[in-house]
């Protein structure tokens, strides 16, 4: 459950619903920073700093202040978090062959960028990107998965 929590993804929906997207200042016209993880990043930053300047008593008040009005802990059971396993299951079941193949790795403002595509029977059929290989292919598997309507179970 704690790794749901602290979930690139889940850090930064919380940010965002936070309004943490209103006081972060960075380039709003790069495009890949609007997929990236930017507000979780500032998320953990800012507890970070409550920790450094308060010490840990009250950064344990961040749970009554953000776990709680941000997560609805009940849902977030429910939540598969590794895709690609998920993708991978459906592949098995289905017959298909899956892979995850890197695309392209380039350079963005000192940041590597990866792009990695998720192969079903040798055919593209979406991607992902991310400033890590794992992030990029989980992001691919995702959406896949939506892609397929493998979440809902209607493409079995």
């Amino acid at each position: 459950m704690r790794s749901k929590i602290v979930n690139r993804q889940q850090l930064n929906d919380i940010a965002i619903k936070m309004g943490l997207r209103k006081l972060t200042i960075y380039d709003k016209y790069n495009s890949f920073l609007k997929i990236s993880q930017i507000f979780g990043n500032t998320l953990e930053a800012l507890v970070g700093a409550v920790y450094l300047d308060k010490g840990y008593n009250r950064t344990k008040l961040v749970h009554k202040r953000i776990l709680v009005p941000y997560i609805d802990l009940e849902a977030l059971e429910t939540v598969e978090m590794n895709h690609k396993n998920k993708l991978y299951g459906w592949a098995n079941k289905n017959g298909k062959t899956l892979e995850f193949e890197l695309l392209e790795e380039q350079m963005d403002n000192g940041r590597r960028i990866f792009t990695v595509g998720a192969m079903i029977d040798g055919e593209m059929i979406c991607s992902g990107k991310a400033f890590n290989k794992k992030d990029a292919s989980q992001i691919a598997a995702q959406q896949a998965i939506e892609l397929l309507g493998i979440a809902d179970g209607n493409k079995d």
